[in-house]
């Protein structure tokens, strides 16, 4: 079951919450990149009105349709955003992970969720009321410059998603979508994808089937290109990734 509690502040920018196992969990606010740049009055404001709730893995968290009334952060965990066809099936939209905000367009043009947002694991997220999100958007100049930035990249990477999709070799659209996904750089130098979707869950996205993307990995994997490491995915050859994902 999901929990829900206010969390108790211990000092100015960290808070804690008893999760489903009564354990604490620190929270520090100035580590969610939105908020990180905020006075220490609007960080206490922000503070007192966030309120936390856990959900377990295949949970929905957003329902599309539902009332814009929060701004949401994902502290932990992994989150996709689904639409449904009028078939019935659902098509993943894009992933998010710690750190990210969600629900902002909802609230900025006061509308209701145009999507559902489904846990891929457990996860622990804050709702931020919309009356204070929007005072923020419009009087924090950090959030403000911040959120013209996330926008603008969203629209980008909506731009990428939608060339993707237009790819009509399938094998090319899943080699397209790992180079597009994001990626950090482990010690040794390597490019690595944290916390790896299930392979079900980039299916949904690039509209396939899950054997096709398991089929896939397989194939980088057996040519050195890609290695597996439990939820990682290690990128041993970025050029020969990207050059099958040209067609080449």
């Amino acid at each position: 079951m999901s929990s829900t509690a206010k969390l108790t502040p211990r000092n100015d920018t960290t808070v804690a919450a008893p999760d489903t196992q009564e354990r604490q969990i620190q929270v520090h606010l100035r580590k969610i990149p939105l908020l990180a740049e905020l006075t220490d009055e609007e960080i206490l404001k922000v503070k007192g009105e966030l309120r936390y709730r856990h959900f377990p893995k295949r949970s929905v968290v957003l329902h599309k349709g539902g009332n814009a009334d929060a701004l949401l952060f994902l502290l932990s965990g992994q989150l996709q955003v689904i639409d449904v066809t009028e078939d019935g099936r659902a098509v993943g939209l894009r992933m998010l992970t710690a750190g990210d905000f969600f629900g902002e367009i909802a609230l900025i043009n006061q509308s209701t969720r145009s999507a559902s947002v489904v846990a891929t694991t457990e996860v622990l997220v804050a709702f931020l009321p919309a009356s204070i999100a929007l005072h923020l958007f419009s009087h924090s100049p950090s959030v403000a410059r911040k959120m013209l930035g996330h926008l603008a990249q969203k629209i980008q990477s909506d731009s990428e998603f939608r060339a993707l999709l237009s790819i009509n070799n399938t094998t090319r659209r899943i080699y397209t979508y790992i180079t597009l996904m994001q990626h950090s750089v482990d010690k040794d130098g390597k490019r690595v994808v944290e916390n790896l979707p299930t392979h079900q869950d980039i299916a949904n996205m690039i509209n396939t089937s899950r054997e096709t993307v398991t089929r896939a990995l397989l194939t980088l994997a057996q040519q050195g290109v890609v290695q597996k490491d439990a939820q990682r995915l290690i990128i041993l050859d970025p050029d020969a990734l990207q050059r099958l994902a040209q067609g080449d």
